[in-house]
């Protein structure tokens, strides 16, 4: 079983992956991981934007699903993991065709995100709520297949939760959701 974990900033992609982790014994493949090994790699600063360009980068030379692919072969060598932040159509379609997939998708309002991403205290989240929100209209929408569209993402997803509160209601809402899924309760039970 592999879940995919989409969503918008700030709005628990890494809280669910963590949850899956500590709860039911999943393994945590991160894309963000993915990516900043590779920056340092070539000595860039891990930051959004270059995390962003690499990605695109990365799926327009080798494919819309190139990353994904990539973490997929570490997926498959578990019997249970989540692959945190999916970012494009391409990667969910391969995922979905690959079989045994789910889909999570996670979004807050704005004004929450930004909150959560500013508390985090990373050095990329110390942005402006003028450049959170700059940063986000490049990745919500786009009609180039390597590039992010997490609206489209959001809407192709198997579970789709929206929660303004704290973790309590997150957790919630996934395992009522999660539960109510054929695939959920592979691991719920």
């Amino acid at each position: 079983m592999i879940i995919g974990v989409t969503g918008t900033s700030g709005a628990g992609k890494s809280t669910i992956a963590k949850y899956l982790v500590g709860n039911f014994e999943f393994k945590h493949i991160s894309v963000r991981d993915f990516l900043t090994n590779m920056l340092f790699e070539e000595g860039k600063e891990p930051n959004r934007n270059n995390m962003r360009l690499l990605a695109n980068y990365l799926r327009a030379k080798e494919g819309p699903d190139y990353i994904v692919k990539q973490l997929y072969q570490e997926a498959s060598l578990y019997s249970r993991s989540v692959i945190e932040s999916i970012r494009t159509p391409g990667e969910i379609v391969t995922l979905k065709e690959l079989g045994n997939f789910l889909l999570i998708a996670v979004d807050a309002d704005v004004e929450i995100r930004y909150d959560r991403v500013y508390a985090r205290g990373s050095s990329t989240d110390k942005i402006s709520f003028e450049e959170f929100q700059r940063q986000e209209a490049l990745e919500q929408l786009s009609v180039n297949p390597w590039e992010q569209n997490i609206s489209k993402c959001i809407q192709m997803a198997d579970i789709a939760i929206h929660v303004n509160g704290g973790t309590e209601e997150l957790f919630r809402e996934l395992n009522t959701r999660l539960a109510s899924k054929e695939k959920g309760e592979i691991f719920l039970y």
